[in-house]
């Protein structure tokens, strides 16, 4: 029975050519198209789709992590502006909620000296160096100003924000320049002055007094007077100085 069936299918093939050309057709078509580009319809086999790969989804995103990167590299301003930011981060630094990676109960007392060797980056990296779409410029005031208490004025200490010493280097460095060209304020404390610091009658500041000794032709001190030496003491000095007292 099996043969039987075999037999007619090679003949109903032989009779219909028609039948086995489409087929043909839609072989030659796979082989010629590339995998990302939907095959075109041949005629008499319907439209077929092809999905991309995962390496191929891999490259995309990469490919666009790399367009993103050097958009902002030049205005790294408006990375906090964009709304991918606002998603990933929201109103909260992006230092917030960071922590670092380590052994034991007890943190360590300074943070690493830098995220990134060469290729290699470590497991849990900086909140600046894991996201390289945030850049270190004197420009970005948003972002520095994460970085600076708004009660001293003074940068966070990396212990508290997690930033790695190469990446607190430059924010130092940012800062003051972004300070110098009038982007960032100075926090300088009030302090309140008082009109006898600038008074010409204060004691310290005012003409001296001439001694009173010039004045009166008394002793220099009031209680020098009232000593009486002793006479042994005095004829001592007498005899030990009578070359010079003639």
């Amino acid at each position: 029975m099996a043969a039987s069936m075999h037999g007619a299918v090679k003949v109903l093939c032989r009779l219909s050519p028609s039948i086995t050309l489409p087929l043909r057709q839609y072989q030659s078509c796979l082989q010629r198209l590339p995998v990302r580009l939907p095959v075109r319809p041949c005629p008499g086999v319907p439209p077929c789709r092809f999905y991309n790969s995962p390496a191929s989804l891999h490259d995309e995103e990469t490919t666009q992590a790399a367009e993103a990167q050097s958009r902002y590299k030049d205005k790294p301003w408006e990375y906090l502006e964009s709304e991918e930011y606002t998603d990933k981060y929201g109103t909260s630094p992006v230092w917030a909620g960071y922590r670092r990676n380590h052994k034991g109960g007890i943190p360590p007392q300074k943070t690493r000296k830098t995220c990134i060797r060469g290729d290699k980056v470590c497991g849990n990296p900086c909140p600046i160096c894991r996201d390289p779409k945030v850049v270190i410029h004197h420009q970005n005031v948003k972002l520095l100003q994460q970085f600076i208490s708004p009660h001293t004025g003074e940068v966070y200490d990396p212990t508290r924000t997690g930033v790695c010493m190469k990446q607190q280097k430059k924010l130092t460095e940012a800062i003051n320049t972004s300070r110098d060209h009038g982007l960032l304020p100075f926090q300088i404390p009030y302090v309140e002055f008082l009109e006898e610091d600038y008074s010409n009658s204060h004691d310290a500041v005012g003409s001296t007094p001439p001694a009173p000794s010039l004045m009166s032709g008394d002793s220099w001190y009031t209680w020098y007077g009232d000593i009486t030496p002793d006479e042994g003491e005095v004829a001592k000095v007498r005899k030990t100085y009578r070359a010079y007292l003639k």
